[in-house]
């Protein structure tokens, strides 16, 4: 019988025993295996992968939405009636589950790497498991509550594409390490030529990806167009309450060249400044008028209107997250808005000459002013003594008759026409919303001479690609941010985007090669030593010498408990590792 000192020729192994333990709670030397991963947990690694990739998808969706957080709200306040950030649990949830998918994965990537058979933990199970139903659920609702605003995942990638491919390229690349890991320990020839053709399909796809990437921000910076106007939307309202004096005295101070507003009608015919069909949001007409605050807004004197508090909703709902850093005095100021008329804002305008754009909702069937909103709404913009063409007119009813009575203002339409039918309507200016905002339809509403504004813009990276798209202007609600990007985040010339591309490719050519090569090390030496005839007794042992010492030291341990145990001669230890997949003959002979 061999005698053997186990406890002095044991490595702890730390880090591996930190793998198997968090992983599949396996924190003894003894639970650990080199055999395969049985197919139920295969089954489990895969919902692994879906819930890491979908969850990716899902944050690359929130985080570019950003720029919509905002209209995310107003749409949950106009299905619930009650307004509160629902981006918060979103964005919370998201952050977890994503760390947390993320986690298990590097821990699974790792098994894979050392030749470690996977069991993953029942807890986790539950946990993957339950983050894969909940990103589900959620990508089905925001389909169903919010569809239009996939449409900000495909123009983000005008701007993340270039440096998505790299991040990509970069990752599949890293993923070869495990993939020729895989095939040199494989044994199944046809699973592996499968792998072996879906990874470097992959890899190809990656490499070829920049053809079907298009970003207006490859370009050349002598083809840059001047930068586009910045338009007010209702204001500055993250610094103060939207539609208020303060709010558009609050986008003077940010510099931009027009202010924007929704306009509706009131009962006695005044037209005033108000984005939602009622007014429980942004005034406190339940403690004024507490048996009227679900009516529409349209339904109220000029008179009742004046009487409403504007302002308090901003301070006590912080729908920007912006008040803490108002000063006391901004905060009383803000406190005591009241519901701004079309007259003051035109007068404003007069005042710091500046443009105007708003667009006009008609009242409700019923209403006194029914038939007269156009009417009402021109002769207040008539007698307030603002130069014409200053003001963008939005609405299409009875634009003809509007072109007749006053000629010279800006005709402007929020319907994304052909050029056909704006000339016809006598139409110089479209404004349109970013999802709309094509490159060839802006490269076509400018060749004719045609403005072209687009809303609502308040991230720096939908400004800039927008401004390497050429367009004439973008409202925004956010003039304090946009303000300090004076150039695009980025801009390539074509010539140094494929010089990046091409050595990016070459460079993930080298490192896969080099990763390959690596890995079928000793099978290569063995090929080009220029042995003809192999002794299968030969390449036993030799696989056996150039074990690491991991694997040489847990053979011998197996060996120790196997004698202690049942007193089992060395030949037959020998022949148990073989069935447990400890020796393997995939390496080839020594060479001479």
């Amino acid at each position: 019988m061999v005698k053997h000192q186990p406890l002095q020729v044991y490595e702890r192994q730390l880090c591996l025993s930190c793998l198997t333990g968090i992983y599949g709670c396996r924190w003894k030397r003894y639970q650990r295996s080199h055999d395969d991963t049985t197919k139920w947990e295969g089954t489990w690694f895969f919902l692994l992968s879906c819930s890491f990739f979908l969850l990716l998808v899902w944050a690359y969706f929130w985080w570019e939405a950003h720029n919509d957080y905002n209209e995310f709200n107003w749409l949950l306040y106009n299905r619930s009636g009650e307004w509160s950030d629902g981006t918060v649990p979103i964005l919370t949830t998201t952050v977890v589950g994503f760390t947390y998918t993320s986690f298990l994965m590097g821990l699974a990537l790792c098994h894979i790497s050392l030749g470690q058979q996977m069991n993953m933990y029942w807890i986790h199970k539950v946990g993957v498991l339950a983050v894969l139903l909940s990103t589900i659920t959620g990508l089905v609702s925001i389909d169903d509550l919010w569809r239009s605003e996939w449409n900000i995942v495909i123009i983000s990638l005008q701007f993340t594409g270039p440096f998505l491919h790299i991040g990509a390229l970069a990752a599949v690349t890293a993923l070869g390490w495990l993939v020729a890991g895989f095939v040199v320990r494989g044994e199944r020839s046809k699973f592996q030529i499968a792998v072996l053709v879906l990874y470097f399909s992959v890899l190809l796809a990656l490499c070829l990806a920049p053809v079907a990437i298009s970003s207006p921000c490859v370009m050349d910076k002598s083809s840059l167009s001047p930068r586009p106007l910045v338009i007010g939307r209702r204001g500055a309202p993250m610094l103060a309450p939207e539609n208020t004096l303060m709010s558009f005295n609050k986008a003077l101070q940010q510099s931009v060249s027009a202010l924007e507003a929704d306009v509706a009608i009131s009962l006695d015919g005044v037209p005033f400044l108000m984005r939602d069909r009622t007014l429980r949001r942004t005034t406190n007409v339940q403690r004024l008028f507490p048996q009227r605050q679900s009516d529409d807004a349209s339904l109220f004197t000029w008179t009742q209107l004046r009487s409403l508090n504007a302002g308090l909703w901003f301070l006590k709902e912080d729908p920007f997250w912006t008040v803490s850093s108002m000063s006391p005095r901004e905060r009383r100021r803000a406190g005591n808005q009241t519901v701004c008329s079309l007259a003051d804002l035109l007068r404003l305008a007069v005042k710091a000459n500046c443009s105007v754009l708003f667009s006009l909702r008609r009242p409700p069937p019923g209403h006194p002013r029914y038939n007269l909103w156009i009417i009402d709404t021109l002769r207040v913009v008539q007698r307030s003594g603002i130069p014409l063409d200053k003001v963008m007119w939005t609405p299409d009813a009875d634009r003809e008759k509007v072109r007749r009575e006053a000629p010279r203002l800006r005709q402007t339409s929020q319907r994304k026409l052909t050029l056909k039918e704006l000339r016809q309507k006598g139409i110089t200016a479209v404004t349109l919303h970013y999802s709309q905002a094509l490159l060839p339809d802006i490269r076509q509403y400018l060749g004719s001479n045609m403005s072209v504004n687009v809303q609502t813009v308040n991230d720096p990276w939908l400004f800039s690609v927008l401004w390497c798209s050429g367009v004439t202007s973008v409202s925004s609600e956010a003039p304090n941010i946009l303000k300090d990007v004076p150039y695009p985040i980025w801009l390539l010339s074509p010539d140094a985007y494929y010089l990046i591309w091409i050595a990016c490719v070459l460079v993930s050519f080298a490192a896969v090669v080099a990763i390959f090569v690596h890995q079928n090390f000793h099978m290569i030496r063995w090929k080009m030593s220029g042995m003809r005839s192999y002794n299968p007794e030969q390449i036993m042992l030799s696989a056996v010498v150039r074990r690491p010492s991991r694997d040489v030291n847990i053979m011998k341990e197996k060996l120790i408990f196997s004698e202690i145990n049942s007193g089992v001669g060395s030949t037959d230890e020998l022949s148990m590792f073989a069935e447990n997949g400890y020796v393997r003959y995939t390496h080839g002979g020594i060479p001479h």
